[in-house]
């Protein structure tokens, strides 16, 4: 597989920002699995997948959960709070980059955040 962006793949240059959660993890990985590169964006202590089993060894730790490794496979990861001032400019400095974000939160919740798919298209038309 090609994956973040290195190698081949009909999506190769491409870049996406991943914000989802659960089984919608796996747009991420199809994309990345395709040659994009793809940004898992985490909250600080880790998203709640990480406390999905199986987990490797059956030993219950959020390092070890496979559901997390299956769905986050050719992602690179980053660290971000953007409930926070500083987080929020630094996801709008990743979008300046960024050619899709997937995100997979109740519907307004990013908006409330001044982080909606609108306020997103100013920073980068592309998007």
């Amino acid at each position: 597989m090609a994956g973040n962006g290195e190698g081949g793949g009909a999506l190769k240059g491409y870049r996406v920002l991943d914000l989802a959660q659960g089984g919608y993890g796996i747009c991420g990985r199809i994309l990345g699995d395709l040659g994009a590169e793809v940004i898992r964006v985490e909250r600080p202590g880790g998203d709640s997948d990480r406390d999905i089993g199986p987990y490797y060894g059956d030993i219950p730790d959020p390092g070890k959960s496979l559901f997390w490794f299956h769905f986050n496979a050719n992602k690179k990861g980053i660290t971000l709070n953007f409930k926070t001032q500083d987080g929020r400019s630094l996801l709008k400095k990743l979008v300046e980059t960024a050619d899709f974000l997937v995100e997979s939160f109740q519907p307004g919740y990013l908006e409330e955040l001044g982080l909606g798919y609108q306020q997103l298209r100013e920073v980068n038309p592309r998007l």
